[in-house]
């Protein structure tokens, strides 16, 4: 291959592993906000280590697994969708 063609598939492998990098498969839904389920629980008027305490960590922790279970069935469905419905451009 010329030097030129070479030096842009470099170029362009080099970007794509650079921006791949920045996703990461696993994080907190957007839907949960981001808080931190200590805080969240103690801002409501549980202390640490009450029964009331724990079931609020509890819920956060039901809450946010259900987020990531909705967000991996869509993904799943669109890929579903895409593999079954193939239009080319």
């Amino acid at each position: 291959m010329p030097l030129a063609v070479t030096s842009r598939l470099l170029a362009a492998a080099t970007l794509a592993i650079a921006l791949s990098a920045c996703s990461a498969r696993y994080q907190t839904p957007v839907a949960m906000g981001g808080d931190d389920d200590d805080a969240v629980c103690q801002s409501r008027g549980y202390a640490q280590g009450s029964p009331e305490y724990a079931a609020c960590r509890k819920d956060r922790d039901v809450q946010r697994n259900a987020a990531i279970a909705r967000a991996d069935r869509r993904q799943r469905d669109l890929g579903e969708y895409m593999l079954n419905n193939p239009e080319r451009p």
